[in-house]
């Protein structure tokens, strides 16, 4: 019932201020209607007195709450500390597993002929292709949320059935023989293989609790699987190893290939020259809706000047730029 500005008024202009917002306020009044209490309770009033006063039992209250204050600190204090270190394992261990993910690429990659970066451009350019897709009604629910992190994460477990492959077949100094190429063939089941062991064997030696928390880490390796089974198959099923064809292949291996086929095209191997981008890009044209899902050439064709940069940003040594 102050002049000017009530205590109401008071309350509300303290909670809206942030260096003020957390002072507890105790209201010390002679109105003692039920529906006072509680407007000022609503404002966030931490405790109400009535007149006439009691100073002992007034300093008693706000005793309490000063502790109740110290108390609500220390917390807050103690949570924003736990919130920083659940964040710093968490980058420590998205770090690790990316650490984990380019180490077991670049062991495949270590046994083949192909060159160092190979895995760093199709990367990216899975990267460009699943960001321009993303909103796409028919790529949406495979590329929605967290799936996209992991699509481009698992991009360069592509090849990882490589080292499955014999030296004599794996790194021949020129084309395959028919034979040696059904050889070749079989690496994208031998990653497929070996990523589903892994799966099953972690699962088997993992009790409930531990199984329950690792939905994310194999919902990533189902992506790696997804991919590596996937990437050489072909819009119109004339690919390997499965002949799959059209939406029955993952969305996540349908980028794949198209990244794949774009860098091998345009990268120089011990067997061909490498292709002018020009070529290459009428080679990516002239599979769309055969080898290649028509939309996600299409997505290509409207990045082409992006793939363009990153294979210039990321070529190999001996190709120079």
């Amino acid at each position: 019932m102050m002049p000017g500005m009530d205590g109401y008024a008071v309350l509300e202009r303290l909670r809206s201020d942030p260096e003020t917002h957390d002072i507890p306020v105790i209201f010390i009044t002679a109105m003692n209607a039920t529906e006072d209490e509680e407007r000022g309770f609503a404002l966030g009033a931490v405790d109400y007195i009535t007149k006439p006063i009691v100073p002992a039992i007034v300093l008693a209250r706000v005793r309490t709450h000063l502790e109740l204050k110290r108390a609500r600190d220390r917390l807050s204090s103690q949570n924003d500390w736990l919130e920083q270190e659940v964040a710093r394992r968490m980058s420590e261990n998205l770090l690790i597993q990316d650490l984990s993910v380019r180490a077991l690429a670049c062991l495949a990659e270590a046994r083949d002929n192909e060159t160092g970066h190979h895995i760093i451009r199709t990367q990216a350019y899975v990267d460009l292709l699943a960001r321009r897709l993303a909103n796409h009604e028919r790529f949406h629910q495979a590329l929605v949320g967290p799936r996209l992190g992991m699509v481009v994460k698992a991009a360069p477990l592509h090849d990882i059935g490589k080292v499955g492959i014999p030296d004599a077949i794996l790194l021949k100094p020129g084309r395959l023989t028919p034979d040696e190429f059904e050889v070749m063939k079989t690496h994208p089941a031998i990653g497929a293989d070996a990523i589903s062991r892994a799966m099953d064997q972690a699962l088997a030696q993992a009790d409930n609790k531990m199984a329950a928390q690792a939905g994310e880490a194999f919902s990533f390796l189902k992506v790696a699987h997804e991919i590596s089974i996937g990437h050489h198959e072909k819009w119109d099923g004339s690919g390997y190893p499965t002949g799959l064809s059209g939406e029955a292949i993952p969305v996540s291996a349908r980028l794949m290939a198209l990244a794949d086929v774009f860098d091998a095209l345009i990268c120089r191997r011990v067997y061909k020259a490498a292709m002018s981008i020009e070529d290459a890009t009428a080679i990516i044209a002239e599979g769309r809706g055969r080898h290649f899902d028509p939309d996600v050439v299409d997505a290509f064709l409207s990045r082409r000047d992006d793939f363009v940069e990153i294979a210039r940003r990321h070529a190999d040594p001996e190709q120079g730029e």
